[in-house]
């Protein structure tokens, strides 16, 4: 009996450890993530959340480019100021699941779409982020 859960125990932590390895080294498409957010209005999603910051000036981009990127475990994904729209990848810190956040400069506004990449909901997780960028934002105004 103790062999057996023994090696229960083994297998089951070369479970966890296959999958967590899938999370964080699973390969990332840019051109599946990098595209323009359809944002007509702020709506929170069961995976994500979708925002229009109206009236947040022409250098909105820039800025919150730098705050994105100032952000634990963030990093660019595919995009850039230059090009008016920029897609970010933020992993949690435990498991690393890779979380993307799409933001596009759209004449004064920025249209924002963060959502996850692996299950079903984020527990909030992107609408805190999102909402927490563009508050930054517009304090650094």
């Amino acid at each position: 009996m103790v062999k057996v859960l023994f090696w229960f125990g083994v297998l089951l932590v070369l479970i966890v450890a296959n999958f967590a390895a899938w999370v964080r080294f699973a390969p990332t498409d840019p051109a599946r993530w990098h595209v323009a957010p359809d944002v007509t209005g702020d709506a929170d999603l069961q995976g994500g959340v979708k925002r229009r910051v109206e009236g947040a000036g022409p250098d909105a981009l820039a800025r919150f480019d730098a705050i994105a990127r100032a952000a634990p475990r963030t990093q660019v994904l595919a995009g850039s100021v230059a090009e008016g729209m920029v897609t970010y990848v933020t992993r949690s810190a435990l498991w690393g699941f890779p979380d993307y956040t799409t933001v596009r400069q759209a004449g004064d506004d920025l249209l924002v779409h963060g959502r996850l990449r692996f299950g079903s909901s984020d527990m909030g997780v992107n609408r805190a982020r999102v909402d927490g960028w563009i508050a930054a934002l517009r304090e650094a105004r």
